[in-house]
């Protein structure tokens, strides 16, 4: 065995230093917030007085001074309107089943920049903290022909600026509790901030997010890295299954289009990418003209305006990148069996649904969570795992994006029953088409996604996601206000058309990745094969 060389040393404990660093950020953030949190609890005796009124108020019979209308009168009143306290609403399901859906009623600010940049802002002074997340349109869908590129070049943000190294960044993130996180997907790449709103710290953290998103300077030694750590992804998939699957099944539904560009690339892209191709994707997409910036936290208008201006000054303006083609889609139904050693069997069915914004958004929602997306209480789980035990788990999805993005029903079974739970899940999906949902699965169904919703924007995170999506996809600024309406509306004729015509209309792709069972070890033999390798897909 050759022996390590002295470069391969010192990257390894470089590697090593930056773990330590994150590790050591990551655990101070989450000591700051519970310092910060533990400041804002009330106090024992704020706490005994809360309860004792809203004890006293909920117990009450006594007429109202005010109106000369008993407690209990005014109570279906204000139970209706949402303006019970917890305690009170808790103490009726029916008062609950009647009442109706609550608005996700969030004052959503929004204006652009003086380059193009969409901002939206949403104030949020519970806790002294802001997020802000950049959203490019500068996924995979951009990668052209050097399949990977999108991605690697949103690693390589935060990895070393003319200003800082990355050792330097990840101290300076660990000193002020900040962190900064990067994303990159098939329609968008995304860099976020979360950290404190103190002066002292928030100051500091911005400007690393100006310098990320404007300067990386694409450090030789990083780029290297980042390649072999997606070159070893790439290999580590081959064993996976459901990889597999999704990788083909994308490259087959989207032949020809953005869509079905790998996101993490090929062997032979990923090494063939140079450190100019990077910076050249970074100058053209990452530019002030094609950006989102959404914000949230305990800061006013003026302050957010003040921190889009100097991320407006920070990027160039350039253009915004164009309208990606409309998705042909399979032109005919067809089934793809590919062998490997396992024994399971993934399976997915699909083709193409619908983009972003589709007026039938709600019917679809509420259609899919009926048929697969509503986990146990779902009828192809019913079907499926309960009622014959082919499987632990199905699933039904529809994935909405910029363009059509799929609709897929998906499982994995053993591979002696992958025919007979392909079957079912094609006979349930052919009887949903035919009489859609009963009203008992309607009416529950969206009585559970209407008590789910609040949950989409219950902290700053979640409300700073939903920002971010509304403005890259267009949605307007009441989206989030009029959905529970839009949702308590859909009838079962909405649910059938819907499906009808956004799935129902395009081709399916069935596609199973197994069949070929994982040979058995003799007893005797077991000890000598312990640490083999597994069996390499074809």
């Amino acid at each position: 065995m050759t022996a390590p060389s002295s470069s391969d040393r010192n990257q390894k404990r470089a590697d090593d230093r930056r773990k330590i660093i994150r590790l050591l950020a990551f655990f101070t953030s989450i000591l700051t917030l519970l310092v910060v949190l533990y400041s804002l609890k009330p106090t024992r005796q704020e706490s005994l007085a809360t309860a004792h009124a809203v004890n006293s108020a909920a117990h009450s019979n006594a007429p109202s001074q005010a109106t000369g209308t008993t407690d209990a009168a005014a109570g279906a009143t204000n139970a209706a309107a949402g303006n019970l306290p917890t305690r009170e609403l808790l103490s009726s399901e029916r008062l609950i089943q009647e009442a109706a859906p609550r608005k996700q009623d969030i004052d959503i600010q929004s204006w652009k920049t003086p380059k193009g940049a969409k901002v939206m802002f949403v104030e949020a002074d519970e806790v002294p903290m802001l997020d802000v997340r950049l959203v490019f349109n500068a996924g995979a869908a951009r990668d052209d022909k050097l399949p990977g590129l999108a991605a690697i070049t949103n690693s390589l943000l935060d990895e070393g600026t003319p200003s800082a190294n990355v050792d330097e960044i990840a101290r300076q993130l660990e000193s002020i509790g900040a962190s900064i996180g990067l994303g990159s997907y098939r329609d968008m790449a995304i860099i976020s901030l979360r950290t404190l709103t103190d002066p002292a710290y928030l100051d500091k953290a911005l400007a690393l997010l100006y310098d990320v998103s404007a300067h990386p300077s694409f450090p030789a030694e990083s780029l290297s890295r980042i390649r072999q750590q997606m070159l070893v992804g790439l290999e580590a998939e081959k064993q996976r299954p459901e990889a597999t699957l999704n990788r083909v099944f994308y490259s087959v539904l989207y032949a020809g289009h953005p869509y079905g560009i790998p996101p993490s690339g090929t062997p032979e892209s990923l090494k063939a990418i140079t450190a100019s191709d990077i910076a050249a994707f970074h100058s053209r997409y990452y530019v002030a003209s094609n950006l989102v910036i959404a914000i949230t936290g305990a800061i006013d208008r003026e302050k957010a305006n003040q921190i889009a201006s100097a991320i407006d000054n920070a990027l160039p303006q350039g253009e915004p990148a164009p309208a990606l083609p409309v998705p042909k889609g399979a032109t005919a139904s067809q089934e793809i069996r590919l062998p490997f050693a396992s024994s399971q069997t993934h399976i997915v069915v699909g083709g193409l649904s619908v983009d972003r914004r589709t007026p039938d958004w709600a019917a679809l929602y509420v259609g899919n969570e009926i048929l697969g997306g509503g986990g146990f209480a779902s009828r192809l789980n019913q079907i499926i795992r309960q009622d014959n035990g082919l499987a632990y788990s199905v699933y039904s999805s529809i994935s909405p994006m910029a363009q059509a993005g799929p609709f897929t029903m998906g499982l994995q079974t053993s591979n002696e029953t992958a025919d007979q739970a392909l079957a079912l899940v094609n006979s349930t999906f052919k009887k949903f088409i035919a009489e859609g949902p009963t009203e008992q699965e309607l009416e529950a169904t969206k009585k559970n996604i209407l008590g789910g919703l609040p949950l989409s924007t219950a902290n700053n995170r979640a409300i700073v996601d939903q920002l971010g999506a509304m403005a890259f996809y267009d949605l307007p600024l009441d989206y989030l206000k009029t959905l529970p309406e839009k949702i308590a509306a859909v009838t079962l004729a909405d649910v059938r058309n819907a499906f009808a015509k956004d799935i129902a209309s395009h081709a399916q792709i069935t596609l199973m990745v197994g069949g070929r069972a994982v040979p058995t070890i003799p007893a005797s033999r077991a000890a000598a094969h312990s640490h083999s390798q597994e069996p390499k897909a074809p």
